[in-house]
């Protein structure tokens, strides 16, 4: 009768996972908190709501529309008559610049459209209602 030995399996070297499991923790928590999150300063409107918002990634000219109605250019308040010319000098003569118009959610419909209609006349070819994204 034959007896055949059994074949030993040979051992195998394991990297410890443990030390390297941490390390990635630890790089994880540090781009979480050294990432600069987005923070909009300024006047303090609440912005409409729509599924379809997507952001904006370009430079733009952002003019803010208050409940009262009031637009305000570069966080200063600009009153309507003046704010036609500003939106003139903002512009320039670049047609592709985009301007941003943030109203308040419970703002007359009239004065926010009043708004648009001077960058209009401003030379804005581009115009854009901004949205908060609706979850």
């Amino acid at each position: 009768m034959l007896v055949h030995r059994k074949k030993r399996d040979r051992y195998q070297m394991q990297a410890p996972l443990t030390s390297l499991i941490d390390i990635v923790f630890m790089l994880l928590i540090y781009f979480l908190l050294t990432t600069s999150f987005m923070v909009d300063e300024g006047i303090k409107i609440k912005l409409p709501q729509a599924k379809a918002a997507a952001p904006q990634t370009q430079q733009e000219i952002t003019v803010y529309v208050d409940r009262e109605g009031r637009a305000f250019l570069e966080n200063k308040e600009v009153p309507q008559e003046m704010l036609f010319k500003r939106l003139k000098e903002m512009i320039g003569g670049q047609q592709d610049r985009l301007v941003v118009v943030k109203a308040d959610r419970s703002v007359v419909l009239n004065k926010a459209v009043k708004v648009m209609d001077l960058a209009k006349a401003a030379g804005a070819a581009r115009l854009c209602l901004a949205t908060e994204k609706d979850f």
